[in-house]
């Protein structure tokens, strides 16, 4: 099974001549209520620093988009450890307010898809030769949480994982499983014999107040050829009768990203009911395959409508699209490729 694309793609491109949306608008997060779909995307500008934002566009059918700020509505703070940048948001909403996790860096990763300089170009040198952690030295990712009511104003509750390695696609659960809040997210450091995996793999943890995570467990490594290098968590799980359905990412040797879908078990998300062994989205069309860097859809949003499944993804590093299906059918599709 695969996802439909949207015969118009893509639905928001770069501005050329803006200074903060110039070289790509990408990786959207969504929200749909009262009729109206908002869509938060991440932004940065063609130039030497790269800083990355976010900025918001809203859409009555979920297809036609238009922007809604001319400034970013959520960007790197001052001196924090999102410094560099925010990126790959996703979205949930528990009782009237909206919680955000996204990606930074302590400084701007510069031109990236270009290569010609090291992600800690931008640190410091004196926290470069410091004892600080690798986070901070080496300007890894790491992942933080925000809130907000209203997508103009927030607040920054600070960082969710660790300092000392790599840990990106932090991803809440819309609400508590079991009385506590889960989370996925994919520690890249945690390989080898003493995790139980040989590639980047998708844990899962909880915590009691969102802030404090524990009880990690390895939910899902690389099974599959397509997904061979590393997976990583896409969009918020979606909650269903049959269980929590979960869109993520793989990516192979060629680095090549495809999504891929699973269910797990509605009380015990640790047990995977279900695994598509084929992608069901990877990059076909020209502003897939071609962009910042070439070969990718990447999902970090998808919402329900009427039945239908509506997933928001960015293209090539570049822009934003979205593909679509009915989602009961997707999770039989899912279902039908039990875990044993």
């Amino acid at each position: 099974m695969k996802l439909k694309r949207f015969e118009r793609n893509p639905i928001l491109t770069p501005i050329p001549d803006s200074p903060w949306e110039s070289a790509c608008v990408c990786n959207p997060a969504v929200w749909h209520e009262n009729g109206r779909f908002t869509l938060l995307y991440r932004a940065g500008p063609n130039d030497d620093v790269h800083p990355i934002f976010l900025g918001m566009a809203e859409s009555t059918d979920g297809f036609t988009f238009r922007r809604v700020s001319e400034k970013p509505v959520f960007g790197p703070s001052s001196d924090g450890f999102d410094a560099g940048c925010i990126e790959d948001p996703r979205l949930i909403k528990l009782g009237d307010t909206f919680y955000l996790t996204y990606a930074a860096r302590i400084a701007p990763p510069g031109p990236y898809w270009k290569r010609t300089l090291p992600l800690n170009h931008y640190v410091p040198d004196y926290l470069k030769n410091g004892q600080t952690p690798n986070a901070v030295k080496w300007n890894l990712t790491r992942s933080g949480i925000a809130v907000t009511r209203d997508f103009r104003s927030w607040i920054r509750l600070g960082p969710i994982t660790d300092a000392r390695y790599d840990d990106r696609d932090a991803i809440l659960f819309p609400g508590q499983v079991a009385g506590r809040f889960a989370m996925l997210h994919r520690p890249a450091a945690w390989t080898g014999p003493q995790y139980g995996c040989d590639h980047a793999s998708i844990w899962l943890s909880f915590s009691d107040d969102l802030l404090h995570w524990s009880e990690e467990h390895l939910l899902a490594q690389p099974q599959y050829e397509w997904e061979s290098e590393k997976i990583g968590g896409s969009t918020p799980p979606i909650r269903t009768e049959r269980g929590w359905l979960v869109l993520y990412h793989g990516v192979d040797r060629s680095s090549v990203y495809r999504v891929g879908a699973m269910m797990l078990d509605l009380q015990d998300p640790r047990r995977i009911l279900g695994r598509a062994r084929e992608p069901i989205l990877e990059p076909e069309a020209k502003c897939e395959k071609e962009g910042l860097v070439k070969n990718v859809v990447f999902p970090c949003g998808n919402v329900v409508v009427n039945g239908t499944l509506f997933v928001y993804y960015g293209g090539a590093d570049t822009v934003c699209c979205v593909a679509t299906c009915k989602l009961d059918e997707l999770v039989d599709y899912v279902l039908s490729n039990p875990v044993k």
